[in-house]
């Protein structure tokens, strides 16, 4: 948590260009009034991706983790700031099957939910994070998280550009959806609406005083980046 891995050589060429941009992000970030937004996959089966497990052994132990050909998901999108945690959200079609995101659905996600979710709460001048991903970036969503932030938002194409490659800087990717995933398989759910009723679950009993914790921990990954001028983090990992 809390690292980048790259290939020596032609990877440290797109990081020097990336640290200037988490550097200018880090100087207009200082505001925690600001809402981080970003969305997870949960595989039924407790699906791991194969880049985290790794077996150390001299030779092959030849083994091998049986799943679906085609395994069930949830994905849940939410927001986390310093006063609280806006969803859980699942996409789902008309029918309520489970999809997966697209342009379209995480811009219905933002004028249906999201927004109108976001005016229940007695904020000011709120800020609004999310990362670069293609289907957050439609003109027509950008326009839209424009007109209701204005210059407080942070997006590729938007007022403050955001950092590629950062999750370091995401709440939700350092801590929120790892802290999820830990615990919402424990009692071994055997249908997507077990499982999402257990995201539901743990997310509502998150306490304040954690995501005071959360907070605290990102402001210093901002200064650690400030400090160095935008390089990957190598010690600032996130303890509750």
């Amino acid at each position: 948590m809390g690292k980048r891995i790259c290939r020596e050589g032609e990877d440290r060429v797109i990081f020097d260009t990336v640290d200037g941009v988490r550097t200018g992000y880090c100087e207009t970030n200082t505001n925690e009034t600001a809402s981080k937004g970003d969305e997870a996959h949960f595989w039924l089966n407790g699906y791991v991706n194969k880049q985290n497990c790794r077996i150390w052994s001299e030779a092959n132990p030849q083994v091998y983790v049986e799943k679906p050909l085609h395994p069930e998901k949830l994905t849940v999108w939410g927001a986390l700031w310093a006063g609280g945690i806006i969803g859980p959200y699942f996409f789902k079609n008309d029918e309520g099957h489970n999809v997966t995101v697209n342009g379209d659905r995480y811009r219905a996600m933002m004028t249906n939910f999201f927004i109108p979710e976001l005016n229940n709460h007695d904020v000011q001048e709120l800020w609004f994070q999310q990362d670069g991903a293609t289907c957050h970036t439609a003109r027509a969503t950008i326009d839209l998280l424009k007109d209701t932030f204005g210059d407080r938002l942070i997006s590729r194409f938007g007022p403050v550009n955001w950092p590629p490659r950062s999750c370091d800087l995401t709440p939700l990717d350092y801590f929120l959806w790892g802290y999820v995933k830990s615990l919402v398989y424990a009692d071994k759910p055997q249908t997507l609406d077990h499982l999402e009723d257990n995201i539901r679950r743990v997310i509502a009993d998150i306490r304040p005083q954690m995501l005071e914790k959360v907070i605290e921990n990102w402001t210093s990954r901002l200064d650690y980046i400030r400090a160095s001028r935008g390089s990957a983090m190598q010690e600032i990992i996130f303890k509750m």
